[in-house]
């Protein structure tokens, strides 16, 4: 074993008695281990937290949307389909149509709500929504029958209206949609208009409190025609087999069509604003977190320094055996990676133990889990982070060790060996 590393351990600890330096050693690595630690528990608790918001909305949301730049809708959404489902990784296709109407309901003119209306088609839509799945009262179905054609409502906006949906042969609710056109025509037309269309109450969905209030589902020709947008949709919705190559569709379709036509946003466009002040938060409460291990790192330069002027008749009984003053810097710049190396090492086996823990025994649950979709904080430990906060806490225990070891390089042999009177 090298001579400089076997130095370098011995001077880490003594054997025979706890100094001071000891001491301070032990609160150093404690120090490192404590940051690194704590890095990864609350890193791992941020990418949680933004896994499990990007799930839900990424459920609600399509992989990659294709929307007309002009806003006027798309003439010809079969050939667009074709297009992107001929694409590597595209799964399935489906396209849509959406807009703001006036919610009325049948039982009193006095209940009514803005909305946002999606018109879908049910068969291709509801193998790519997992909201169909959350359907709990009734079914995801807005096809047209004998009593009309059907709608789906959030569960917040059907307890709101007192709607329920049919079952064993008995129809639902029924309720109005009026949309902003027909609207201004109730308003101005001295002659009236026609009456805005009904639908059937089929199926109350339970997602978030928020979009439950806002969202309703149609089919997509009631849609056109509730909008007026005969032949046309909104966009196109894609649904890939890997979230994370929506990047790599988004290049290949802005190739394939036509320049300033179409616009292809992908999951993360959409909702941009969010996941980008959720990245900032996890970077921000990295780098306060650092600072425990900058302060530790500080406990390594008073520690190491305090060595080197205990050791000054050993260094310079090495200088005068031949070791080079280079070695002497190694031998220090050793003992602080020794430092670091155990405080790091100890801060993952902790901090992962306690993620871990977390993650399968749910150990901390969430203060008013019943206002949330989840019972206790999530975690995922993500291994690109474990090695950022490694190499980080390394860099800063050698970085710290630089000045002692210059500072025992610097001791002259022939001072350093004098014997006291």
């Amino acid at each position: 074993m090298d001579y400089r590393f076997l130095l370098a351990r011995r001077y880490l600890a003594s054997r025979r008695r706890v100094s001071l330096i000891t001491i301070i050693t032990g609160i150093s690595i404690s120090g490192v281990a404590l940051g690194v630690a704590a890095l990864i528990v609350v890193l791992s608790v941020m990418n949680g937290f933004y896994d499990f918001v990007r799930d839900l909305l990424v459920s609600l949301d399509p992989h990659v949307r294709i929307v007309a730049v002009d806003g006027r809708g798309i003439a010809r959404p079969d050939s667009l389909m074709r297009l992107a489902l001929a694409l590597p990784h595209v799964e399935q296709a489906s396209p849509y149509v959406e807009g703001k109407a006036l919610l009325l309901h049948e039982g009193g003119a006095e209940l009514s709500k803005v909305v946002i209306v999606r018109g879908v088609d049910a068969e291709v839509w509801r193998g790519m929504n997992r909201l169909a799945e959350g359907t709990g009262f009734g079914a995801f179905d807005v096809s047209r029958r004998e009593g009309g054609p059907g709608i789906v409502l959030g569960m917040s906006l059907g307890q709101r209206f007192a709607l329920t949906p049919g079952a064993g042969g008995v129809g639902g609710s029924r309720v109005a949609l009026l949309s902003a056109p027909a609207l201004e025509r109730t308003l101005t037309s001295a002659f009236g208009a026609p009456p805005p269309t009904r639908f059937e109450v089929r199926g109350l969905f339970e997602m978030e409190a928020a979009y439950d209030e806002s969202h309703v589902f149609i089919g997509l020709v009631e849609a056109q025609r509730l909008f007026r947008m005969p032949g046309s949709v909104s966009g196109v919705e894609l649904r890939l087999d890997d979230l994370d190559r929506a990047a790599a569709v988004q290049a290949a379709l802005r190739r394939l069509l036509p320049p300033g036509a179409y616009e292809v946003r992908t999951w993360y466009d959409l909702q941009r604003s969010l996941y980008d002040v959720m990245q900032l938060e996890k970077w921000g409460a990295y780098f306060i977190l650092m600072l425990i291990i900058l302060v530790a790192a500080f406990n390594i330069v008073g520690s190491l320094t305090m060595v080197v002027i205990e050791k000054r008749r050993d260094i310079g009984v090495l200088q005068a055996l031949g070791v080079s003053r280079r070695n002497i810097r190694r031998i220090f710049l050793l003992e602080g990676l020794l430092i670091g190396g155990i405080g790091t090492g100890l801060g993952m086996a902790g901090g992962l133990a306690l993620a871990l823990a977390q993650k399968y025994w749910a150990l901390v649950p969430m203060r008013s889990a019943e206002s949330f979709m989840i019972h206790a904080y999530p975690v995922s430990v993500r291994p690109l982070d474990l090695i950022l906060i490694g190499t980080v806490s390394l860099g800063l225990c050698i970085l710290a060790s630089i000045y002692p070891a210059l500072r025992a390089a610097a001791v002259e042999p022939a001072r350093a060996v004098q014997v006291e009177a």
